[in-house]
Formats: structure tokens, C-alpha cells, sequence
């Protein structure tokens, strides 16, 4: 089992930035991917970006490309999502998961098994 929590959200003006991380626990967790989506009310989970177990990203949405960075530190146990240049269609409950398998990456939800709590953020314009 891995444990995931989500914490950083908040409600900022448009233009604002936020920092979200995923801390994680129950696993070693350098052998595992991380992924970061979000949800929109009325809307579908979608995939915002993700992280493999080495730190590298993978493609990013386009919808955020440019303005979200995502970063793991694995002493830490932790995977950041820096928001910045947010807009209020960056306003979603904003999830990270992790595979059940370690070496695993995807960018569908179904490629993911463990699933924090969610975190909301909220921008205003």
C-alpha cells in the first residue's frame, strides 16, 4: 500500500502561483512514478503531468505547458507541482497518484492505483 497526501491549495488571483506536494509513504518510493491531475466540477479527472522515478517529467498538458513545473525530491518522499501564471481554469481539486508496479509511468488514470485525498485549488480572476 502507498499513502498519498496532498497539501499546498489554496485560493489565489489570477496570475498567483502555488506550490502542491504529494507526500508519499508506505513504499520506497525512488521506485515509483508520480502523477499529478485534476478535476474540474462537472468535469473528468484529467492528466496534468507526471514524474518518473528518476525526476524526469513527461509531457506536460498543453493547457499548463510553460507555467507548471513538476519535481520530486525522493529523501523527502515528496513530489512538488509549482503552479504559476494560474488561471481561473486552473481551478480544479488537484490529485497525485502512483502505480501499483515500481519502473511504471503513464497518463491515464488507469495507469495509476493509489490516490491521495485531493488538495483544491481555487483562482479568481
Amino acid at each position: 500500500q502507498v499513502q498519498l497526501v496532498e497539501s499546498g491549495g489554496g485560493s489565489v488571483q489570477a496570475g498567483g502561483s502555488l506550490r502542491l506536494s504529494c507526500a508519499a509513504s508506505g513504499r520506497t518510493f525512488s521506485y515509483y512514478a508520480v502523477g499529478w491531475f485534476r478535476q474540474a466540477p462537472g468535469k473528468e479527472r484529467y492528466f496534468v503531468v507526471g514524474v518518473n522515478w528518476s525526476g524526469v517529467p513527461t509531457s506536460y498538458a498543453d493547457s499548463v505547458k510553460g507555467r507548471f513545473t513538476i519535481s520530486r525530491d525522493n529523501a523527502k518522499n515528496t513530489v512538488y507541482l509549482q503552479m504559476t501564471s494560474l488561471k481561473p481554469e486552473d481551478t480544479a481539486v488537484y490529485y497525485c497518484a502512483v502505480p501499483k508496479e515500481p519502473f511504471r509511468i503513464g497518463i491515464r488514470s488507469t495507469d495509476y492505483d493509489y490516490w491521495g485525498q485531493g488538495t483544491q485549488v481555487t483562482v479568481s480572476s
